[in-house]
């Protein structure tokens, strides 16, 4: 089976999760998103990882930021040993949301997507390329480290939702003003969470 085209912007991304909520049942996994995005490339999965974390409606579910952060950590980990294809174990993706959840945080996601595709575009290019990406990996290892303790601080999981959808839209669209900007909010999410345990 030949390897699908990745998305190329959120709108995209968000129309492969949909179709992937269009599987029989009322539970969608993580299977069945990875079915649709594809294995291949870092930057989609690692947006894949994003949305759902940082949805109002699915990423404040109790346990949810623990899966996602497992998830980032098996790629990151992967994309710092320069794995091709991206394995993740059968646990993990069997893990699933209730359609209807999935449905209504897609729909409320839909018009920030648009906006936000407008404004995308390859520039500072030095910080999704080479080294750029490495660090990226490397900085979303700690997020992902971070994530379970964020479920017992308020509204910090859904911060790092936001820096990793950040991170993986930079490399899928080869924006580094993007990558920026997921540092920038990640040392913002971090301290948070720093504060809140404390």
């Amino acid at each position: 089976m030949s390897e699908r085209q990745e998305p190329a912007d959120l709108e995209q991304m968000l129309e492969r999760i949909s179709q992937a909520e269009k599987h029989k049942g009322d539970q969608v996994s993580v299977g069945d998103v990875v079915s649709e995005v594809g294995r291949r490339s870092f930057g989609p999965l690692l947006l894949v990882a994003g949305i759902i974390t940082v949805m109002p409606i699915v990423g404040d579910i109790p346990g949810v930021p623990t899966i996602m952060a497992l998830f980032v950590l098996i790629v990151a980990g992967q994309l710092l040993i320069r794995r091709e294809f991206f394995w993740l174990p059968h646990s993990l993706l069997k893990r699933s949301v209730s359609q209807d959840k999935l449905g209504k945080a897609l729909k409320w996601m839909r018009p920030p997507a648009r906006f936000i595709d407008r404004f995308l575009r390859p520039r500072l290019t030095t910080f999704t390329h080479g080294a750029g990406i490495y660090a990226i990996a490397a900085v979303c290892i700690v997020i992902a480290l971070s994530m379970p303790p964020m479920e017992v601080v308020p509204f910090t999981a859904n911060g790092a939702g936001l820096a990793l959808t950040l991170f993986g839209l930079s490399l899928m669209a080869n924006d580094g003003l993007l990558a920026l900007l997921a540092f920038i909010a990640t040392a913002v999410t971090l301290g948070f969470v720093l504060y809140g345990l404390v």
